[in-house]
């Protein structure tokens, strides 16, 4: 499929690490002009450097996903360098307290968590679906979790509730934007070896080996893995798919 992005336009937010930056790699890779959006500016230009030194283009756009103005401005740069926006990955994300019982959450984290991972989302597709909708066509992809599927005792109420909320915003668009040429899915991937996962299981092999462990297929994921299930996704190899939720996870919620 290599290449086959090519003269399109993709949107990614948290591009600065992580999923993120795998996956404006990846998009990259397939011929696609990349807009890395991010708040960690530093970090979101060494991914727009990574894709100009393998030979893409890519240009960073600052942007806080809770911030509607930031979200609007950001849909609006990237069509006014690009002409055009196709993909749209929304992967930004915060895991807020992780192991905290949810009658012990701490309301300030709990609204943050909920403003970035959840109404973030919200806002990024409200923006790029009007663009969209102006074009004809376009694919959306949204970064739930295997905690958006299950429930979990590790990564907080916050976490769980807005992963499932990403879910419910992926398959209410995809019914509502179906006819419109616009397809609307989610990715959902479960103990992936990144910054934010790092916080869950460390750098420590006997932590991490004891996390892999709960896996069937017996290791952590990579984020390389994750941004080829969003490609597919944004692809014509999945023209016909649409309001799904993707586990990319190990087996993780089969058991």
């Amino acid at each position: 499929m290599k290449g086959s992005f090519g003269g399109k336009v993709a949107l990614g937010t948290g591009g600065s690490s992580g999923i993120g930056r795998a996956c404006a790699l990846a998009f990259a890779q397939e011929g696609a002009r990349v807009a890395v959006a991010d708040v960690a500016v530093a970090r979101g230009e060494e991914t727009v450097r990574m894709i100009k030194k393998a030979g893409g283009e890519a240009i960073l756009v600052k942007t806080d996903v809770s911030n509607p103005a930031a979200v609007e401005a950001m849909v609006d740069k990237v069509v006014d360098v690009y002409g055009s926006l196709d993909y749209a990955f929304n992967n930004a994300g915060i895991g807020g307290r992780l192991f905290v019982p949810t009658a012990d959450y701490v309301e300030e984290i709990w609204d943050r968590v909920i403003a970035i991972n959840l109404k973030g989302v919200w806002l990024c597709m409200k923006y790029e679906i009007r663009q969209m909708l102006k074009q004809g066509a376009g694919a959306i992809v949204n970064t739930s979790s295997g905690a958006g599927l299950v429930g979990s005792r590790n990564v907080g109420a916050a976490y769980a509730a807005s992963k499932h909320g990403v879910l419910g915003l992926t398959k209410t668009a995809a019914l509502e934007y179906a006819r419109s040429g616009i397809r609307v899915n989610a990715v959902c991937p479960t103990l992936i070896r990144t910054p934010m996962g790092d916080d869950l299981y460390g750098t420590d092999p006997q932590r991490q080996a004891q996390f892999a462990d709960r896996l069937p297929i017996g290791r952590l994921g990579t984020p390389e893995e994750v941004a080829e299930a969003v490609v597919w996704l944004c692809s014509d190899a999945a023209s016909f798919v649409t309001g799904h939720a993707l586990s990319v996870d190990g087996g993780f919620v089969a058991q």
